[in-house]
């Protein structure tokens, strides 16, 4: 049977490797609003405040 699902954003296989993410993750945030920059630190902070909350599972 033959395939003919067309597959419109090709997998850019360049973002699969460390480097290739890393790049990725700056360009995205350096196309953001300074609003949107100062919202995502608050989010973070507020995310790490509750996870230094929570207590450690020792196994």
């Amino acid at each position: 049977m033959p395939d003919t699902e067309t597959h419109p954003d090709p997998i850019d296989w360049s973002l699969t490797t460390w480097e290739g993410a890393r790049r990725e993750q700056l360009r995205r945030w350096a196309a953001l609003t300074l609003e949107e920059i100062i919202l995502a630190q608050e989010e973070m902070r507020e995310l790490s405040e509750r996870l230094a909350g929570m207590p450690r599972i020792r196994e």
